[in-house]
């Protein structure tokens, strides 16, 4: 305990801070659209970007999706001695996951993969881990091992190891998952990372943030015990959550120009690191894309990339506080497809404020108070 504060002396700024930094890396959109397979693949692997909050799997799998546009991805060791593994810090999900040595499927041949035999730490937890994706599943085992983040070691973690996983994830860079949601989304009561942190007193406040860097693929990060100012400014606005199984929140509504567009009188929202659009239901997706001048084609809203700089902002107006974004946040750019809003229909009356929004705003998940903060990032 007294190496891990000492640890955490070095690495903070005033308090017991754990940074964990971030890489910003090629989408699997952008790597197969280089390859001109991007097509072929979006219609083989269709998003769904609502699979992983259905409510049929919120406590017996955990549901995820093939999601072709994260672009994020932390480093974590797990084992002793340590072996590094590519992981999305995913505030959807709660489990840990990453491939296996057992695993021979496309998607584990082309990632790092976890050896037990070579972990004097490692424990076989004996029961089975069942993933749901969109278009497919990953199945493993669960097991225990020393898990190392931000230099802080959590010892007997609970974590999968997939045997098996869906081909989509061979186009992604990232190994695996690490869930930062509530402990009651877990797949087989499986314990989340943070939890573990929490219960060993590893980090100063029951909270973590995450801070996106729009811009650079360098200066993201993941903070866990506390806040950092140098990547917000102003306020912090604090939001209960409105149910403390994911990270969600209520949306008083969305505006363009002044005038409601969607989310009339309420809407409930979930801050979600591991989706990288806005997502809402297809009717209000549709109204927001039309009132920004995007249209439809083949799956995307699709802009002039001339008429950003004349966009309307588009703002999220939460607990009293207006969120804004611009055009130059809402809107992506492909050399190979021109440009495209960050909002994507696909929910029913659930909302997803991903990494879009959380490129704006500095966002600060805390356990202890169960709220979410949001500040202007900078």
């Amino acid at each position: 305990m007294k190496w891990a504060f000492a640890l955490c002396a070095m690495v903070a700024l005033s308090e017991c801070l754990v940074q964990v930094p971030l890489n910003k890396v090629k989408t699997a959109r952008e790597r197969l659209e280089e390859q001109g397979l991007w097509e072929e693949y979006r219609l083989k692997y269709p998003y769904n970007p609502m699979s992983k909050f259905d409510s049929r799997f919120a406590v017996a799998g955990e549901p995820m999706t093939n999601d072709a546009d994260m672009s994020y991805y932390g480093v974590i060791s797990i084992g002793t001695p340590p072996q590094s593994f590519r992981v999305i810090f995913d505030t959807g999900s709660s489990n840990l996951w990453v491939p296996s040595i057992y695993c021979n499927s496309a998607a584990c041949n082309n990632h790092n993969k976890f050896n037990p035999s070579t972990s004097s730490t490692f424990r076989n937890n004996g029961n089975s881990l069942d993933i749901h994706y969109g278009t497919g599943s990953m199945t493993g085992f669960l097991a225990y091992d020393t898990v190392t983040v931000g230099g802080l070691p959590v010892t007997n973690q609970i974590f999968g190891l997939s045997e098996t996983e869906a081909p989509f994830m061979q186009y992604m860079q990232a190994d695996g998952i690490l869930g930062l949601a509530y402990p009651a989304l877990s797949a087989s009561g499986a314990t989340p990372v943070f939890d573990n942190m929490m219960q060993e007193n590893l980090v100063n406040q029951d909270l973590f943030s995450v801070y996106l860097s729009p811009n650079s693929e360098q200066g993201s990060v993941v903070t866990f015990g506390g806040v950092d100012p140098n990547h917000y400014s102003g306020a912090i606005t604090w939001v209960p959550l409105s149910r403390d199984l994911y990270w969600q929140i209520t949306v008083d509504s969305v505006t363009v120009n002044g005038q409601v567009v969607a989310c009339s009188g309420g809407c409930q929202a979930i801050v979600d690191t591991g989706t990288s659009l806005i997502v809402g239901p297809q009717s209000s997706i549709s109204n927001i894309n039309t009132q920004v001048g995007a249209t439809s084609q083949n799956g995307d809203f699709v802009v002039n990339c001339n008429n950003i700089g004349q966009m309307p902002d588009v703002t999220f107006n939460i607990h009293g506080q207006q969120f804004t974004l611009p055009a130059s946040a809402y809107v992506r750019q492909s050399q190979y497809y021109g440009c495209r809003t960050g909002f994507g229909g696909g929910g029913d009356s659930l909302w997803i404020l991903g990494d879009v929004f959380i490129r704006q705003y500095y966002s600060i998940f805390n356990r202890a108070q169960n709220m979410v903060g949001l500040a202007r990032s900078r």
